[in-house]
């Protein structure tokens, strides 16, 4: 047995290490976010350094970053040995997109709570009111969560003038 193979995963013992299944391996190779290399018997093995890249994957997705941006940023990092640097210089492309996130799920977290359910229709008291579809103007979708904090601060501070 070469050093390589004795270093490195086979294709079982890698889903297992990283808590996911063949399929889920499989899948991430063929998008392009993984890579293996094939024994003399055809047998896939896998790279230990490959676990981090899948750490990476499954943490970007349980926070909603799309596989085509994780790929994206792979691309951009060297083959082999990565550095912290090099890591962290990656790491950074997603830091405002993760601060917006932030601010709609805590958007989302301190404003929903006392409207789902509620059944009060007080429109001249509820913060999600929105008179004669003005958010319409800014967009398709669910302006406030999504549109940004300018839309989200013109909402906040309308007038009185505002309510039905």
């Amino acid at each position: 047995m070469s050093s390589r193979i004795a270093k490195d995963l086979s294709v079982g013992q890698m889903a297992e290490r990283a808590g996911v299944a063949v399929s889920t391996l499989h899948f991430y190779e063929a998008e392009g976010l993984i890579r293996s290399w094939r024994t003399a018997a055809n047998h896939r093995r896998y790279d230990r350094r490959e676990l981090r890249r899948i750490a990476i994957i499954r943490t970007a997705q349980s926070v909603g970053v799309p596989l085509a941006e994780v790929k994206a940023i792979f691309e951009g990092l060297p083959d082999g040995r990565i550095t912290a640097d090099q890591w962290r210089e990656a790491a950074d492309a997603w830091a405002d997109r993760l601060d917006r996130q932030i601010e709609t799920l805590q958007a989302l977290r301190s404003q929903m709570g006392a409207c789902i359910g509620c059944g009060c229709l007080s429109m001249d008291k509820c913060p999600l009111y929105n008179p004669d579809d003005r958010m319409a103007a800014h967009g398709p979708g669910p302006r406030r969560w999504v549109g940004g904090a300018q839309e989200q601060a013109e909402m906040d501070n309308r007038t009185s003038d505002d309510t039905p």
